[in-house]
């Protein structure tokens, strides 16, 4: 497990391209046959990504959380990005179709990935400390479409997709969704917003061959980085996060932090922005 800590926010103003990507970009997630995952000192979430092909993968323990097992002391939730797969937890089989949503709570200690007849599945997780336990639950893609919001004059009419939230799959602290475009849409979260009590990951995918303008840092100092499918972006409570793609695409969004208010956000005027 590769371990990742954030710059202050004046050190982040003094990176070069490559070193802003070392510290907040991670592109190894998906690789066949493995378990890849990274531990941030971003409220202690980790990301990672399971590629399950002729075997299944179990969930690694690992001496970063300082625990006998992953979910000792911890909460997951799994969003399946590829064909049809199953998560295994403490003998029980919960199927995933693509972009469903399984979340395990603290304390289970046997998780494991494994593909369908159909191809390999692409499960990505996030992973934050818990307290308090609840229960194993499925969110289903086909349950949780909402209505659109944004204007398509301005690019940005999409579907915000809540998954692991108060009002649908309940956790302890984690929060987790993902949102997709409309065609001719392009930009997310503009304007943009901070929220310094929760940090946040990013997960751009279904990309193809496009990009994403991924814009960060304070809003008088914006920074930027190129992302391609299937890479993540870390983002501390201090910094916007907005971005612009070449093309349609959807991210993964999630959040830890002292509260679960998904509206819970100090906005940022475009104006302010430099």
């Amino acid at each position: 497990m590769k371990l990742h800590y954030s710059p202050t926010p004046e050190a982040t103003n003094t990176l070069s391209t490559d070193d802003l990507r070392a510290r907040f970009l991670i592109g190894d997630l998906f690789q066949p046959g493995a378990v890849n995952a990274h531990y941030t000192d971003l409220d202690r979430m980790i990301v990672g990504g399971a590629v399950p092909t002729t075997a299944p993968l179990p969930l690694p323990a690992a001496k970063e959380t300082g625990t006998a097992f992953f979910l000792e002391r911890r909460e997951i939730g799994i969003l399946n990005l590829g064909s049809n797969g199953t998560v295994r937890v403490s003998g029980a089989n919960h199927e995933l179709g693509p972009l469903d949503c399984l979340y395990v709570g603290l304390g289970e200690k046997d998780v494991t990935f494994a593909s369908g007849a159909g191809g390999p599945a692409a499960f990505f997780f996030i992973s934050a400390p818990a307290h308090a336990k609840h229960p194993t639950a499925v969110a289903r893609r086909a349950d949780v479409r909402t209505d659109p919001i944004g204007d398509a004059a301005k690019a940005n009419r999409r579907r915000i997709n809540k998954l692991i939230h108060p009002d649908g799959v309940k956790s302890c602290q984690l929060v987790m969704g993902f949102t997709e475009f409309e065609p001719g849409s392009v930009w997310n979260t503009m304007p943009p917003h901070t929220h310094s009590r929760r940090s946040e990951v990013y997960l751009y995918f279904d990309l193809g061959d496009n990009v994403v303008f991924h814009f960060m840092g304070q809003p008088a100092a914006t920074r930027h980085l190129v992302v391609r499918d299937r890479e993540a972006v870390l983002s501390p409570a201090w910094s916007i996060h907005c971005g612009a793609g070449t093309g349609a695409y959807r991210f993964v969004w999630a959040m830890a932090g002292d509260n679960q208010a998904f509206a819970d956000m100090d906005a940022v005027s475009p104006a302010e922005l430099r």
